[in-house]
């Protein structure tokens, strides 16, 4: 008997041709596209954003073509409350945080999943650019790296846990992008020149502030910017306008230039520094998930990025108790930011993860 796979269609090429791949493996394959919101803003068509309605059409459209079953699943209810109400949550709270680490989390590799098994399908499909490899000497399952480096996107994947690991498949990852657009080609697919999505699929415009006043209600009360002394510098909009590292649109006039070094909520002050106040020996990682492990039981030596497009860098990393990391790098690392990503990696396998706390620990 065939075994069963359900694909996470964006209307994107990647996740078409994960389709198309799984059928050529013999699967017995559906698609299935997510309804995550309803309001106009979050609907509008454009190069970089993702989840419109002409990418559900683009995605059915595929899989017309390809002759599979097509399900669109509402799950706009968990989409806001996992993923939104967390998005203007943490930003509220003086973090910047990864909307799309949460999407995968909630969503694609839980919510997903659940539908699939009331289908009877035995595993899940998406289009990352990652690989699942099964540790023969633990049993295992290991998440690893993306051949193609430029596209990896292991790092927003290392929430999955063992038992999501053992029923997805990535079939893109042993593939280069070039090599997926041409597969596209060759089938005809209507997305197969489409750009990739970049922005955050319900702020389109990239205005994460005015959203979430929208969306909130919260009108972001203006503050005082002052460096580490504690001397004014000069008026912030609200610190929700701001993330750690920001140079641009400060409004500061100095004899150098100034960057945001750290957020005080109680104060409603927004710390300015110099590009030396923003390095952090350390940080403190929580709400941490481990993939090669159940526990860490002593220190390991490994890499760890910070942010997504950052190069990973060496770093000791301590369990110091349950839902706690502490990652001690061994050069000074720039705006590590709370809210944001800690991954860990020993080459190109991902050890786990978890969301900055604090830096310098």
């Amino acid at each position: 008997m065939k075994k069963k796979a359900i694909i996470a269609m964006s209307g994107g090429v990647d996740s078409s041709v994960a389709a198309y791949l799984m059928l050529q493996k013999g699967y017995d394959c559906a698609g299935a596209t997510m309804k995550l919101y309803d309001k106009p803003q979050c609907s509008q068509p454009g190069e970089k954003a993702c989840c419109t309605p002409s990418d559900t059409e683009d995605a059915r459209n595929v899989a017309s073509r390809l002759g599979m079953l097509f399900y669109v699943f509402p799950m706009q209810e968990e989409f806001h409350r996992q993923v939104i109400d967390k998005f203007t949550a943490t930003y509220l709270n003086g973090g910047t945080p990864n909307p799309c680490i949460d999407c995968n989390r909630f969503l694609k590799f839980n919510a997903l999943l659940e539908k699939a098994r009331e289908l009877g399908m035995d595993y899940i499909v998406s289009g990352h650019y990652a690989r699942i490899k099964q540790d023969p000497d633990t049993g295992r399952f290991l998440l690893k790296k993306g051949l193609d480096h430029t596209k990896d996107q292991s790092y927003v994947l290392y929430s999955m846990t063992q038992d999501q690991l053992a029923h997805t498949i990535f079939p893109l990852g042993s593939y280069s992008k070039s090599e997926i657009r041409k597969i596209a080609q060759e089938q005809g697919f209507i997305n197969a020149d489409k750009p990739d999505s970049q922005d955050i699929c319900f702020v389109p415009d990239g205005d994460y502030a005015s959203f979430i006043q929208s969306y909130t209600g919260n009108t972001p009360q203006p503050g005082d910017f002052v460096d580490k002394e504690g001397h004014v510098l000069g008026k912030h909009k609200g610190h929700i306008h701001y993330t750690i590292g920001q140079r641009r649109g400060l409004g500061i006039s100095a004899p150098q230039s100034l960057y945001v070094c750290s957020k005080s909520l109680k104060d409603n002050q927004v710390v300015l520094g110099l590009p030396e106040d923003l390095m952090s020996d350390s940080c403190l990682v929580g709400d941490i998930n481990l993939i090669s492990w159940d526990r860490l039981d002593h220190p390991v030596q490994c890499k760890v990025k910070t942010r997504y497009r950052q190069p990973e860098q060496p770093a000791t990393i301590e369990q110091i108790d349950d839902d706690r990391i502490r990652v001690t790098f061994q050069e000074p690392q720039r705006a590590v930011t709370p809210g944001q990503a800690a991954v860990f990696y020993d080459g190109d396998t991902v050890l786990g993860g978890g969301t900055i706390l604090a830096e310098n620990a």
